[in-house]
């Protein structure tokens, strides 16, 4: 069964229709996991091969992938027997035959080839191949990028999301309490991973939680190195610890990150700490609809400015549902000359990481736009944390 009612689903289907007409795009063809989730309820690890979920302007959403992954469409998903296509084994990872060439056909069977067709160009999981197939079986069709096009119908969450982001949120607190709880000199650090995942995937004793878009660990030398996997090294003694880590519930997520540090905190960083606390929080009294992504950023450059310090890379981003390897939205970012406007029900992951080093420090914390400013999915204190 699909995660929310149909009815939510009919507002997504229209929302994005509205959209493609807006765009000249007739038939859009969804490869990315998070986007065939949000119309279609699939919800399967079957995104390493190929597969897609067809929405056109005057025809039921249709879903094709592999023949085994069938079940897991009628599992999932809201849409009828008929309109969830498998096809043959032999079309995985072959070099005789594609995928692409299989829904091609189908595309033409069912009377939506020689439209205009939209094509998420700008996705991990629609290679250069699949373009290259599609155009040689489809010659008679136009193809038009569509890679944000979904993506931005997306920003604005319901209810039935929010909530579950919220649920998220929690799960992302126990997990960081869990890895600040188990961090210590001498743990090894896919020890230290190995607690904080137990945490996200077991969530609270009411719902339980997802694979996340990822964890991320900088440890010591390596704590400016902003998106490092564990290794199977002794977390040492008077380092910092960066961890990044996300709640997920049911795909949706809240990121969340912050600092450890192992000893007795050099007094610089005990400072740069205290001033990117401060940077937030003015962050998030500016936080309004009506007001942009880029004055957001720029309410934080000049609390860090006034300390001599800089942050080249954007301070967030959209963050809702998503599938490894990321659950950003690709839609607005904190970072100057991005005139996005903040609406009501958008959900953003602010990360504040000051990268310098070894004394490093990362605060981040994933927010809900509200009618009166902001609500943050994240109760742990904003402060530096210190293990003895």
């Amino acid at each position: 069964m699909p995660r929310f009612k149909l009815e939510e689903y009919a507002r997504r289907l229209a929302r994005t229709r509205e959209a493609m007409l807006q765009r000249q795009i007739e038939v859009l063809l969804i490869t990315s996991p998070e986007n065939m989730n949000y119309l279609t309820g699939y919800d399967a690890w079957s995104f390493y091969t190929h597969q897609m979920a067809i929405i056109a302007l005057d025809h039921e959403p249709i879903w094709i992938g592999r023949g085994i992954d069938v079940p897991c469409a009628t599992a999932t998903s809201y849409l009828p027997q008929d309109d969830v296509i498998g096809y043959p084994d032999h079309y995985v990872q072959s070099t005789e035959r594609h995928p692409m060439e299989f829904i091609a056909q189908e595309l033409l069977r069912r009377g939506l080839g020689g439209r205009l067709l939209g094509v998420e160009m700008d996705n991990y999981y629609f290679t250069a191949r699949c373009f290259e197939k599609l155009q040689a079986s489809l010659p008679q069709c136009t193809f038009r990028d569509a890679s944000d096009l979904v993506n931005w119908v997306r920003i604005i969450k319901s209810d039935a999301e929010i909530e579950l982001i919220r649920q998220a949120g929690v799960i992302g607190d126990r997990a960081m309490k869990a890895g600040i709880e188990a961090i210590s000199p001498g743990i090894r650090q896919c020890d230290l991973a190995a607690r904080i995942m137990q945490a996200q995937i077991a969530g609270t004793e009411s719902f339980g939680g997802a694979v996340p878009g990822g964890l991320v660990m900088g440890i010591g030398p390596r704590a400016d190195a902003p998106h490092l996997s564990w290794t199977d090294d002794p977390v040492g003694s008077d380092v910092v610890a960066n961890i990044e880590l996300g709640g997920c519930r049911a795909r949706y997520h809240a990121g969340l990150a912050r600092s450890v540090y192992l000893g007795n905190p050099p007094d610089q960083l005990r400072q740069l700490a205290a001033v990117v606390r401060e940077g937030m929080e003015a962050v998030f009294s500016t936080v309004a609809p009506g007001r942009t992504c880029a004055q957001l950023e720029e309410v934080w450059r000049g609390v860090i400015s006034r300390f001599g310090l800089s942050k080249p890379s954007r301070i967030g981003y959209s963050i809702g549902l998503g599938y490894p390897p990321d659950w950003g939205e690709h839609t607005a970012s904190l970072r100057p000359g991005d005139m996005t406007e903040l609406q009501t029900n958008m959900t953003f992951h602010v990360i504040l990481g000051m990268w310098q080093g070894a004394l490093s420090f990362v605060l981040s914390e994933t927010i809900l736009v509200t009618e009166r400013g902001h609500e943050s999915f994240c109760q742990m204190p904003r402060e530096l944390f210190v293990v003895s």
